[in-house]
């Protein structure tokens, strides 16, 4: 058994001084003054003790364009753990067979690879009526919640009236939409307009995706989850209008959820203009500086409900390699649109960036709690995503998933503290202040410091049912 004494515990609900008793893969008891003989001790005197994070959009060795993400579900997970996440969760791409032959695909990926525990999100970006027959059986795979895009045309784009169809169907099974809410129409327009014009460099990313697009899209999908009388859980909010119109439908009683990411809350268009730009370009695109602040308002006011990250690695120089666990790698990256912003693979590396970044600038600088932040990475997830008290949690019975987090510990942060596989981190030589010591996974030490004690396949899939509405 392992015993860990004198830390306090940091949970969505506050903050009490207490021993934390772990037996196996599970805690055991929560008390102060725990005393245990022949147990292991840890001493985390002036340590905060966090439930391990979940971060509930993460992207691994996901194939796009000419090249495929940059972490797969291993190098992903370590650089998860490194950051103090032991939960993830990606998406399956809908095949053009069965559902069930994608997931197959998926776990083929991700089960001799992962290295923290893990779960799957299943896209629908074709809809027909043996689809719909079938989405009710991925819930015997331990799946539950079905993603669909409002943008993508021709790709991954689904219509209103497919949409709506498999919200009614997904209700009555207890399973939950996720929204990729963009205007796919507008999208496409702006975008031919904008190569006519000889429109090519970076910038031009954000600016044929324009945000009024999203806070439309937001609104036709609440609208279409009232209508359904259905949840609806909208991913990579990164507007102020999009917030807006969530806090609108929820006044309104909508059974809707909200995510933003970190790249939402740090950065804006004009990094797109920078010389080193592409590394920028995601989808959704960085905003404004006003919606930068006006997502932190929000997030301080409990306006919405997680903060993931989009993990989507990409090298942005895929022609030099680097070097990974002893190996020299190298993937096509950024570079692919070089010379056409529509060719630049579309992704960011954050999953490791997540807890140490919303820990000095959130609640370091006042705009969250340390309540908040876990509850926004880490327990609201769990419960949004059917894994309560499982995990999100630091209670007897819950998955022994715990971070050892040093709050007076000062660093440099960027490629050498984030773990991802790529040639760059958008943190690169911001200053910390507050990161993960030991990260434990079901009880065992997966981080001490920066050693790296986990190992493919350590990872546990994690079968799930219908989650909680928040």
């Amino acid at each position: 058994m392992l015993l860990i004494k004198s830390g306090t515990l940091i949970t969505h609900e506050g903050s009490d001084r207490a021993d934390l008793l772990v037996d196996g893969e599970k805690i055991r008891e929560v008390e102060p003054g725990l005393e245990v003989p022949d147990a292991e001790i840890i001493d985390a005197s002036g340590k905060l003790i966090l439930p391990g994070g979940v971060d509930p959009h993460t992207h691994f060795d996901l194939e796009m364009y000419a090249t495929v993400s940059s972490d797969d579900h291993y190098s992903g997970h370590k650089a998860a753990a490194f950051g103090g996440t032991t939960t993830v969760m990606d998406f399956v791409p809908q095949p053009s067979g069965s559902l069930r032959s994608g997931v197959e695909t998926w776990h083929a990926k991700a089960d001799n690879k992962a290295a923290v525990d893990w779960g799957f999100h299943m896209n629908i970006t074709r809809l027909d009526e043996s689809i719909l027959a079938e989405i009710p059986k991925l819930l015997d795979q331990g799946i539950s919640t079905l993603k669909v895009f409002m943008a993508y045309n021709g790709r991954l784009r689904l219509q209103d009236g497919e949409i709506f169809s498999l919200m009614q169907v997904a209700k009555g099974y207890g399973m939950l939409t996720m929204l990729h809410a963009e205007n796919g129409d507008v999208i496409d327009v702006l975008t031919t307009q904008a190569l006519a014009a000889g429109h090519t460099s970076p910038e031009w990313h954000a600016r044929t995706r324009p945000a009024w697009g999203g806070v439309e899209a937001v609104l036709r999908g609440c609208a279409l989850a009232a209508q359904a009388d259905a949840p609806l859980y909208i991913v990579h909010m990164n507007s102020v209008g999009e917030a807006d119109q969530l806090a609108y439908a929820r006044e309104h009683g909508v059974h809707v959820m909200g995510e933003t990411c970190p790249q939402y809350l740090f950065f804006n268009e004009e990094n797109l203009r920078q010389p080193d730009g592409a590394k920028w370009v995601c989808s959704p695109p960085m905003r404004s500086q006003e919606d930068n602040a006006a997502l932190w308002k929000a997030l301080s006011a409990n306006r919405l409900q997680t903060i993931g990250t989009d993990h989507c690695p990409f090298f942005f120089n895929g022609r030099q390699a680097i070097e990974y666990e002893g190996k020299m790698v190298s993937i096509p990256g950024k570079e692919l649109g070089k010379d056409d912003f529509t060719k630049i693979p579309n992704g960011l590396p954050m999953v490791g960036d997540r807890l140490p970044l919303l820990w000095s600038y959130g609640v370091g600088a006042g705009k969250l709690t340390p309540q908040q932040l876990v509850a926004y990475t880490s327990t609201n997830p769990a419960k949004i995503f059917g894994l309560y008290p499982r995990k999100g949690a630091l209670l007897p019975g819950s998955d022994a998933d715990i971070v050892i987090w040093d709050p007076e510990r000062e660093l440099i942060y960027g490629r050498g503290y984030s773990h991802h596989r790529t040639d760059y981190n958008l943190f690169e030589g911001w200053k910390l202040k507050g990161f993960p010591e030991k990260v434990f996974l079901r009880g065992q030490l997966i981080v001490d410091g920066q050693r790296w004690l986990g190992k493919p396949g350590m990872g546990r899939y994690l079968s799930r049912g219908p989650g909680q509405f928040i």
